[in-house]
């Protein structure tokens, strides 16, 4: 995996060397601070650094007011965003960093349910359109929501530029930009983006998408010029094909083989004639011509609820083999969930014991590149399975696997630690069940740290 560097070292080096923090000095020390995190990225900073006099280093370091969050994450961003020839796919997304609702905290927001404390997260991540390749971040957003409930903002207030909470979605594709030369951005959302905002944005920096309709009555114009709903849209076009898809166990819902049925439409979507921000005045688009791809879930099970995924996209279709591609991006958004993934549960982000906001808001910069490091390890597993498993997996981790598996097998190679990791999880391994899934990895993953910190506290306690 090219944008994967194994020697953490050079890797700390290559992402935060560049760093600009007012100091020479705080750059080299966050390269040494960002090697010992990676080495590590589960525990605490103590244990991280080892040492009193680094430990004391780290804390002072993010107690610096230009190192800030912008500021840490900038230099990975910057080498994410000048991608190869070809075509790329920036998979957007917010997630909750919540550090729980019974610590004295200052300088964070409400999360959860209205209960926690913290941030969201709102990412832009970059994968390959075909091999999958985590590539990395091409922006991030950290923001909070006030501790104290605000009105809701109304229509005549959007003129005056008044700020809404999406309006991080523009905010970060403006930040990803235009692509490259040669290369070409398509942007997969989730239903949050459909937004005449965003739609404006991506137009703005010449960007494809494939989003998510989370309005199916808003009202467009269909091949005929007749104003009507998209639901109505849909329900006049004819099935032009169809595909099975193993569908997950999903909300007290079982796994269960899909059969999925395809329709396709063109549509022109009129600038909306009220809710508009000050942003869509100004940009002065009045209609934005789309596609609409429905992929519907035919035949479902007794009292399971059929899957359906309501397509907006940039992308030409002319038939089923492009609709299929069109799916086939949209299949591609889960990978932002698996970097959540490994920046809660890899990196213990919410764990961080850090008392004010802008001391946890560069430690989260910090363990969002490391978590894309650690989603990049999983990747070679599946990619490059016989790569040697020393030096790609944390020590530890690899040190503890084998002693905590009930029938220890040799950990040569990345795919013989991913297995015994899924092995922890569930998976079991037989001829039939090909390789784990991310589920079983990271159920595995989360027994492999509790085991880890269960010795750590067992440690300190004998000692």
């Amino acid at each position: 995996m090219s944008s994967l560097t194994l020697n953490v070292s050079q890797w700390a080096e290559q992402q935060f060397g560049t760093c600009e923090l007012g100091d020479k000095r705080r750059t080299k020390r966050l390269v040494k601070l960002a090697s010992d995190v990676a080495t590590k990225p589960d525990a605490a900073t103590p244990k991280q650094t080892e040492n009193w006099a680094d430990c004391k280093a780290a804390y002072r370091l993010v107690n610096q007011e230009k190192v800030t969050f912008d500021a840490v994450i900038a230099p990975h961003c910057l080498l994410t965003r000048a991608v190869e020839p070809g075509t790329w796919l920036v998979i957007n997304d917010t997630t909750e960093v919540n550090f729980g609702c019974d610590r004295d905290l200052f300088g964070v927001g409400r999360v959860g349910s209205n209960q926690g404390q913290g941030f969201f997260l709102h990412t832009a991540m970059i994968v390959g359109a075909e091999s999958e390749e985590i590539v990395g971040l091409a922006a991030q957003d950290l923001y909070l929501r006030p501790l104290q409930k605000v009105k809701r903002v109304t229509s005549a207030k959007r003129k005056k530029k008044l700020k809404r909470e999406t309006d991080v979605w523009g905010r970060v594709i403006d930040r990803v930009g235009r692509a490259p030369e040669r290369a070409r951005f398509i942007h997969v959302c989730d239903r949050g983006a459909d937004n005449f905002d965003v739609f404006c944005h991506l137009l703005e920096q010449q960007a494809g998408w494939v989003i998510r309709a989370a309005q199916l009555k808003r009202r467009v114009r269909d091949d005929a010029n007749r104003e009507c709903s998209l639901e109505d849209v849909l329900r006049g076009q004819a099935v032009i094909g169809s595909y099975d898809f193993q569908a997950p166990a999903n909300n007290d819902q079982p796994a269960r083989k899909a059969h999925m049925e395809i329709r396709y439409a063109r549509v022109v979507m009129p600038r909306p004639k009220t809710g508009i921000s000050r942003y869509v005045r100004d940009c002065g688009v009045e209609e934005i011509p789309m596609g609409l791809v429905e992929a519907r879930e035919v035949n479902p099970p007794r009292g399971v609820t059929p899957l359906r995924w309501v397509l907006l996209t940039s992308e030409p279709v002319h038939g089923c083999a492009d609709a299929s591609r069109i799916i086939g991006l949209y299949k591609k958004r889960p990978l932002i969930e698996e970097f959540h993934k490994c920046l809660k549960t890899g990196c213990s982000v919410e764990a961080r014991q850090y008392r004010t906001g802008d001391r946890l808001a560069p430690i989260i910069g910090l363990l969002s590149v490391v978590a894309v490091r650690l989603l990049q390890l999983k990747m070679v597993a599946r990619q490059e399975p016989e790569r040697p498993a020393a030096g790609v997996v944390p020590t530890n981790w690899l040190v503890a696997l084998p002693l905590v598996l009930r029938r220890p097998k040799p950990v040569v190679t990345v795919r013989d630690f991913f297995r015994g990791l899924a092995s922890l999880g569930g998976f079991l391994g037989r001829k039939s069940d090909g390789e784990p899934g991310w589920q079983t990895v990271w159920s595995g993953l989360e027994t492999l740290l509790q085991c880890l910190r269960g010795a750590e506290a067992l440690g300190k306690r004998c000692g």
